[in-house]
């Protein structure tokens, strides 16, 4: 076990010593040469990465791991914050003011006199709020480009159904998905390129994705969900065959469909 570390000579309250040690790693004089040379594009995909772990931890229920990886996602913050101030554009504490000014605003049931029944209403008072900070914005500006393609799309349908670009109910959805299927099939039936097929996928994925906005089904989240089942379930078969002896590249597609068939009687 190793000995707890002082780090109180960094400040008297947790967040003054997390911002005082960004600031001392990013010294240019006695700082360390990798914080020291990074920017805000190089920074940016382990604020992403970060962001997921902390996710995988909550679906894993490791409270534990979620402490630290919370501490990992406020150490993007604080070290985006640190490169800002830097070169004198902001500081944590612009950051900070900036947070806490428009959840005030987004929350006038709270902070003000306002009076919203339940969370649907809310979440209607959310967006009409964030639309009119928008302004003259066209309906689709502010999806950022760097979501997850199943996330951005689902919240591109959002955004285009609130001036009634929508289904009416979820079976056109489904027949769309049907259609897509099939525009699939003959873009490969007719040889077209793999750039066309391709355009054909990403139709489907999008109606997919549509499907589950209807339902009420976040479709990241139903994909993630999917590839855990996955995983368990192939787990499964690999784990049969090493007990067996055998090697799972040497057993045919029915031995292994077997197994796979076996993994969801056993609930995975």
């Amino acid at each position: 076990m190793t000995d707890k570390i002082d780090i109180s000579f960094l400040g008297e309250t947790p967040m003054e010593r997390v911002i005082n040690m960004m600031a001392a790693l990013r010294d240019p004089d006695t700082g360390c040469p990798w914080d020291i040379e990074q920017t805000f594009a190089t920074i940016a995909p382990y604020t992403i990465e970060e962001a997921y772990e902390v996710a995988d931890a909550i679906e894993r229920g490791d409270k534990a791991e979620l402490q630290a990886e919370l501490g990992d996602l406020l150490m993007q913050v604080v070290f985006h914050a640190q490169m800002a101030k830097d070169e004198g554009s902001f500081e944590f504490a612009d950051v900070a003011d900036t947070l806490t000014t428009k959840m005030v605003s987004r929350h006038p049931h709270v902070f003000g006199d306002d009076n919203i029944a339940d969370a649907d209403a809310q979440t209607e008072n959310w967006e009409a709020v964030k639309a009119k900070e928008r302004g003259n914005a066209g309906i689709l500006d502010g999806v950022a480009l760097g979501l997850p393609a199943l996330l951005r799309a689902q919240k591109l349908q959002k955004r285009a159904a609130r001036v009634g670009f929508d289904w009416p109910n979820v079976r056109p959805v489904l027949d769309k998905v049907a259609e897509e299927c099939r525009e699939i099939a003959d873009a490969a039936d007719a040889g077209e390129s793999p750039e066309r097929i391709a355009e054909e996928i990403g139709d489907l994925l999008f109606a997919v994705v549509n499907v589950a906005r209807h339902m009420g089904v976040d479709a990241e989240g139903a994909l993630r969900a999917g590839n855990a089942k996955f995983q368990r379930r192939f787990e499964f078969i690999e784990d049969a065959l090493k007990s067996a002896g055998k090697d799972p590249k040497e057993q045919s597609l029915e031995a292994l469909e077997a197994l796979w068939v076996k993994a969801k009687a056993a609930g995975l």
